[in-house]
């Protein structure tokens, strides 16, 4: 189990994990500067096809510059993906479908999936794939989902603060049950200066509440992991 490793967070939900020199990125989309959370990045994981998850502009560049680099992502964002990267002369075997249940490395991560669906917004909106990502047993981001994963709790968890699929109390419950040591707030996009400090003071007491530390980053701010 990796004893150093950082977490940075971008804009909203993204997030970039480093280890050895070597760094992965997690839902790099348009409420993110993309090209500076992919910076030396090897692998890309994507939860979901939302937009706010996944920029395929500038993932695509970043593709198109380093021919090395990877991506995991649920079925239909990954065809996408791949259908545009074949269209820009880029190999579509580089975007590889993730769904629940699986078990795979990159850039040096042990990756766990967890999850399916991403929670419902509306009944007469229709569900999109959601996978969730566990790494080294060591972070768990869900994307647009409170799935708790099996299995022991992971050291910390990305918690969406809020979104049109959630509200707080559903927030707060995920923090209840996933009982990890360290929580760090995500998906924050769509709070003004007002509401963020609130619901940041609401997860913060839930967190202590039951035993976890809540670990607030700005945008470009890291922390040790692990």
């Amino acid at each position: 189990m990796p004893t150093e490793t950082t977490l940075t967070k971008y804009g909203h939900a993204c997030i970039r994990l480093e280890k050895s020199g070597r760094r992965l990125v997690i839902d790099p989309g348009s409420f993110t500067d993309v090209p500076a959370a992919l910076e030396g990045a090897e692998h890309i994981l994507v939860t979901h096809e939302h937009a706010d998850h996944l920029d395929s502009g500038p993932v695509l560049e970043y593709l198109a510059a380093q021919p090395s680099v990877t991506v995991h992502a649920p079925a239909a964002p990954a065809a996408r993906l791949a259908e545009a990267a074949v269209a820009a002369g880029l190999d579509a075997a580089r975007i590889i479908t993730a769904g629940p249940g699986e078990q795979f490395e990159a850039a040096g991560f042990a990756v766990r999936t967890v999850g399916g669906q991403h929670a419902v917004i509306h009944p007469q909106i229709p569900v999109v794939a959601n996978t969730g990502y566990i790494l080294d047993d060591l972070v768990y981001h869900p994307g647009d989902s409170y799935i708790v994963p099996s299995g022991p709790a992971p050291d910390t968890v990305l918690v969406p603060l809020s979104a049109p699929w959630s509200k707080l109390s559903e927030m707060l419950d995920f923090i209840t049950a996933v009982r990890a040591r360290q929580v760090i707030p995500v998906h924050d996009g769509l709070l003004n200066d007002r509401g963020l400090p609130m619901y940041r003071r609401h997860a913060g007491t839930f967190a202590e509440r039951y035993g976890s530390a809540l670990t607030v980053l700005e945008e470009g701010e890291s922390t040790w992991i692990g």
